[in-house]
């Protein structure tokens, strides 16, 4: 919700306000809610993979700053590099001379940097790390009426 708030806020000053020279106009009614949709499906992946890693490691070691710390490190790279790619398409919209594009492309990359970034490589691993063991927590009975789900068998 940050990085999609961030994006709207953005797109809102830009196209709306006329920040960086461009004509105030409205921004079009189907925008926040498609940008909404992508960066939902896109954090989620981000996520989950980060998290599938660290909790990997949570398992082998139960370690909870040691599983943060190789989680990220085995993630942190390719988050960011999928990202970059993203942003860098994203952003060539920007370029069209449709400002429907303009629009769709400057919301989508600034919210994959801002979600990529700041959210899935400094703040989700900081608050892991400050939570240690009780982010693993799970309530019993909870616990005993989950599935057990691997990608690996033991």
């Amino acid at each position: 919700m940050i990085s999609i708030g961030a994006a709207l806020g953005v797109i809102t000053l830009v196209f709306q306000h006329g920040w960086f020279g461009i004509e105030p106009g409205p921004v079009k009614a189907f925008i926040p809610v498609m940008i909404f949709a992508i960066v939902l499906g896109l954090s989620m992946d981000y996520e989950v993979f980060l998290l599938s890693r660290i909790h990997e490691e949570w398992e082998r070691a139960k370690d909870p700053q040691g599983a943060v710390r190789e989680g990220l490190a085995a993630t942190g790279k390719v988050i960011t590099a999928a990202a970059a790619i993203m942003i860098v398409v994203f952003a060539a919209f920007i370029l069209s001379p449709d400002r429907m594009l303009q629009q769709f492309g400057l919301g989508l990359a600034v919210a994959i940097l801002l979600d990529a970034v700041v959210i899935r490589c400094l703040i989700v691993p900081a608050v892991r790390q400050l939570l240690g063991r009780s982010a693993w927590w799970l309530p019993a009975g909870l616990g005993r009426v989950l599935p057990k789900v691997a990608l690996e068998s033991h």
